[in-house]
């Protein structure tokens, strides 16, 4: 019984601590459930706010035009990295009251997400006052990155002005995707250096050439040289020796007596003496 006991203890121990670990799982789910809903729930909440702020604050009695001008030759669509850009906003107060432009402000953004910055410039103040039926016109200048170059970025110019009530506007003239592009100098200094570096080489492979096709001839020289020997005069020389007299020719080995037969040569002329 003590033993039935024991065990009975232990498998309701067992099975209890299955039960509460799988209700403790199912409220967790719950929990995270009911979070994911509030955050679905504050995101369409927000969601209106985000649409009323992307529409235009502008006012129906002010008309507004971009143009780029520097550097010349660029399109609103490619801007050149590294070098300054530069447009030209124009304004038309089209009713009966004074307005005025306060500032425009530029900025890089995320191509996917306009409401990311990477970029910002600063917002230049020009507080230009417009007559009624009249233009101005404000130039505004900025240097992308180049780190940005050869990739699409999402570009946003807003100009700011106000009414003679004193009324805020903000009209973003201009609010798309451009192509950072490489700014084509002309002369690049990378591709001389290539070019001097190619010319290096092949100035360095045609003296290498030249001396090993030299040296190859002058042990071609060497050897021939060694191997011409000069010989004497023999027999068959082609030399007519019928005019010398006899006595005059000394044949080879003719000139060459040992000591011997030399000394012997003089006791005979001494004994005929």
């Amino acid at each position: 019984m003590k033993l039935f006991s024991v065990r009975g203890i232990l498998l309701l121990f067992f099975i209890s601590q299955c039960v509460v670990s799988r209700v403790a799982y199912a409220e967790e789910d719950e929990v995270e459930e009911e979070e994911d809903e509030g955050v679905v729930e504050e995101e369409g909440g927000e969601a209106p706010g985000e649409d009323e702020a992307a529409e235009k604050t502008t006012s129906s009695d002010a008309d507004t035009i971009l143009l780029f001008t520097k550097p010349p030759g660029t399109t609103n669509m490619e801007l050149p990295a590294g070098q300054i850009t530069e447009f030209l906003v124009g304004f038309t107060n089209k009713g009966e009251q004074e307005m005025v432009m306060d500032a425009v402000e530029a900025s890089l953004r995320y191509p996917m997400d306009f409401t990311y910055h990477i970029q910002n410039f600063s917002a230049i103040s020009y507080n230009k006052v417009v007559k009624p039926k009249q233009q101005a016109t404000v130039a505004y200048s900025f240097i992308p990155a180049d780190a940005f170059a050869g990739r699409p970025i999402g570009l946003t110019i807003n100009l700011q002005y106000r009414d003679a009530a004193g009324n805020m506007f903000i009209d973003p003239v201009f609010n798309e995707t451009v192509q950072i592009v490489e700014f084509d100098e002309g002369f690049d200094t990378e591709t001389f250096f290539m070019y001097v570096t190619l010319a290096g080489s092949a100035f360095l492979l045609l003296f290498l050439i030249f001396n090993y096709l030299a040296g190859g001839s002058k042990k071609k020289a060497s050897s021939s040289r060694k191997a011409a020997v000069e010989t004497g005069t023999g027999k068959d020389d082609d030399v007519d020796y019928e005019w010398i007299p006899q006595s005059a020719l000394r044949t080879p080995g003719s000139g060459k007596t040992s000591p011997r037969q030399r000394k012997a040569n003089r006791n005979a002329g001494s004994d005929t003496d």
